[in-house]
């Protein structure tokens, strides 16, 4: 068997495979007498068809069929003869005008890119810190009782955080459009659940009153029918009411899981709460940070066809979070362009993590994944049956696995990169994107 390779654009490799004629005669020969005993033809017993005939009868069925097996074969062989690692499935052509008896095939492929070093040393990460104050437990305290708010009648005008009850009927050059009326829908005035000039014309309404206020769509507005356009909204005050926040007593703090219904206990595990958002929210940043900055440092292509593969596997995360069936999403036409940019970055960074777990010798810390894992399991109701599933379920504790080697990955980078930290409060922290 005679190999050749030719680089082409990028990753893309052809590879020219030559199989001798005397291979493809002694595997068509094999076949044959195989076939001839267990083929049934007239006139002769089974198992006793002879050879010759089976060939004449048979002879370029099993040629094809032994041609498909080679090919198979021998790309395998050649990969391994010329320690080729190709990134997806190849495109394989026949040459046409070779030896009857022999074959020739191309085969066209992608590669793995070649990584022979990867550079930590340059990596510069800014990670934000921050303490929990007095003033941050009882801000957050304010949330969970404005969580259970009631709303209760006024009887004066409208003001920021109140939530007024109104009829609207909206109208664009004059002509009514669809979704553009309603009546007694309850608006909280800042909750900014409405446009900002619908919210800001409720502000000064009194029960009863009307007024005409002007609304600007925006150009991205999910309703295409009135996106970039000004509408001219009539509204009507029913009702004004403003929060009423509960008192911070038994009931309420037993209504938040605290059983023992003491405000001392409600607070301790308040604090535990955001102790554990705010070391989630440094972790992820910091991870997105460092992540960000060895994809910036050491730049690799990617496989086209290992895209793609990821570009699949957002699709179907995008369909899952709309609650969506995939065939749908598909069906949709969702142009892969919307998702090309991320699964590319995931596919370098899919690569260069790969690449440094191997050039770091990084096994996989069992007891991290067992910690790991007890954390996981301890914000769900039964947590041994979290643990049961992920000790039972090979998929979902292969991922586990791939998310602790993962966060190690990061530890290892972050102990040979450049680490600054910057003090932050808490709120700061808790409002930073991921």
């Amino acid at each position: 068997m005679q190999v050749s390779i030719e680089s082409l654009e990028g990753l893309q490799r052809k590879m020219t495979v030559q199989v001798p004629a005397e291979q493809i005669a002694t595997a068509v020969d094999k076949k044959l007498k195989q076939l001839s005993k267990s083929v049934k033809l007239d006139g002769f017993r089974p198992g006793k068809v002879p050879v010759s005939v089976v060939k004449q009868k048979f002879g370029n069925q099993v040629r094809q069929e032994v041609i498909g097996d080679v090919i198979e074969s021998s790309y395998r062989d050649a990969l391994v003869q010329e320690n080729i690692r190709p990134a997806g499935m190849p495109n394989i052509e026949p040459i046409e005008g070779e030896d009857k008896d022999g074959m020739s095939y191309s085969a066209i492929f992608e590669v793995y890119p070649e990584i022979e070093s990867i550079d930590l040393a340059s990596i510069e990460v800014e990670k934000s810190v921050a303490e929990i104050g007095d003033d941050d437990i009882e801000n957050m305290i304010n949330k969970l009782r404005d969580q259970r708010k009631e709303w209760v009648e006024v009887e004066r005008a409208a003001a920021e955080g109140d939530q007024v009850a109104c009829d609207f009927a909206g109208k664009i050059d004059g002509e009514e459009f669809a979704g553009g009326s309603g009546q007694d829908m309850e608006v909280e005035i800042g909750a900014g659940r409405m446009l900002p000039e619908f919210e800001e014309g409720l502000k000064g309404m009194s029960k009863g009153e009307e007024k005409t206020v002007d609304v600007n769509f925006p150009e991205d507005y999910h309703g295409k029918d009135v996106a970039g356009k000004t509408a001219q909204f009539t509204l009507k005050a029913n009702k004004v009411s403003e929060a009423q926040l509960p008192e911070l007593n038994e009931e309420l703090i037993k209504s938040f899981g605290v059983d023992s219904g003491k405000e001392e206990d409600f607070r301790t595990n308040v604090v535990q709460n955001m102790e554990k958002e705010l070391a989630h929210k440094v972790k992820t940043n910091t991870k997105n940070q460092v992540m960000a900055a060895l994809l910036e440092k050491n730049q690799i292509s990617a496989p086209s066809a290992l895209v793609k593969d990821e570009i699949h596997n957002l699709k179907l995360q995008m369909a899952q979070n709309m609650g969506q069936d995939p065939a749908q999403l598909d069906a949709a036409n969702v142009p892969d362009e919307l998702f090309q940019a991320e699964g590319e970055k995931r596919v370098q960074l899919g690569l260069l993590v790969g690449e440094l777990i191997k050039l770091a010798d990084i096994q996989l810390d069992q007891e991290r994944l067992n910690s790991t894992l007890q954390e996981i399991s301890e914000s769900y109701e039964d947590p041994q049956q979290v643990i049961e599933y992920y000790t039972q379920n090979k998929d979902a504790r292969t991922s586990l696995e791939g998310m602790v080697l993962e966060d190690q990955v990061v530890d290892h980078i972050l102990d040979q990169a450049k680490v600054t930290e910057k003090s932050v409060s808490f709120e700061e922290m808790m409002g930073k994107q991921n």
